[in-house]
């Protein structure tokens, strides 16, 4: 066994045993083979923990662990107090990662080792198969709203400089963005692999489908709020760049929260 372990996979379970196997089993058809792999119970109440303890005795860089009910945020932050490598890749217990995705990830480390996020792009399955090509890391966008999956390579360093995932969010289901926008405020580099990288389930019953407008609402005003700063500094930055409006300030500009932004003097 490799002591010194690079990468990482944080495995978060909630009444996933329909899915779950799959997803173990798309992480031991990595194509590079020095990971571990931390899964997550958080408290399922389905028949989750016998399908995992019967798999991990296939393969002992698969790491179980129990714990009581958290939430997703909780989850994460318990698997990569855990972990062992430099590098954290969580992914969802319904999702599957492609066999190449750390080999890939690996070869972009190599040349830029100052390389914080390696994400990429992903395939649909389930009730949408459609490609979702994800695209160049851009602050305006992910000011916007959302587009980086949490299936996304993050240096553990970043988790133990910054703080791990917000446990304090009113709903679970945009911890990632949270992530993603404190890692823009600390002005951490971003890698885009045009390659699709892991695979997303669409389902009816998956947790970000069942979020309401009022518990989205909630979610992004605290997200607007505990970084007014930095979007109103984006903003002032925008309309320095050129007289004319491009289409990212159209954006700014649509923005319900645009008036907010303008009064702040960073």
């Amino acid at each position: 066994m490799v002591e010194n372990i690079k990468y990482s996979i944080v495995v978060p379970c909630y009444n996933t045993e329909r899915t779950v196997l799959e997803t173990l089993e798309s992480i031991g058809e990595q194509e590079y083979s020095n990971w571990e792999a931390i899964i997550v119970n958080d408290g399922s109440p389905d028949n989750l923990e016998p399908l995992v303890l019967s798999w991990i005795k296939k393969d002992n860089r698969f790491k179980y662990y129990k714990k009581e009910n958290g939430g997703l945020a909780s989850a994460r932050n318990f698997g990569i107090e855990k972990s062992k490598g430099s590098y954290i890749l969580p992914i969802d217990s319904d999702n599957k990662v492609r066999p190449q995705f750390l080999l890939w990830a690996d070869a972009v480390l190599k040349l830029n080792p100052d390389v914080d996020i390696i994400y990429g792009d992903a395939q649909r399955f389930g009730e949408d198969n459609s490609y979702w090509e994800v695209g160049q890391y851009d602050p305006y966008r992910l000011l916007n709203g959302n587009y980086i999956d949490a299936c996304a390579i993050v240096k553990k360093e970043v988790f133990c400089s910054l703080g791990y995932y917000d446990k304090n969010m009113p709903h679970q289901g945009l911890e990632d963005w949270e992530l993603w926008l404190r890692c823009t405020q600390n002005e951490l580099k971003f890698y885009y692999l045009p390659k699709i990288t892991f695979d997303y389930r669409i389902s009816s019953s998956s947790m970000i489908r069942t979020f309401d407008e009022n518990m989205r609402k909630e979610s992004r005003e605290y997200i607007y709020h505990k970084y007014a700063i930095l979007y109103g500094k984006s903003y002032n930055q925008l309309f320095r760049i050129n007289s004319h409006l491009s289409q990212k300030v159209n954006k700014v500009l649509n923005n319900p929260l645009y008036k907010l932004f303008k009064k702040l003097k960073p």
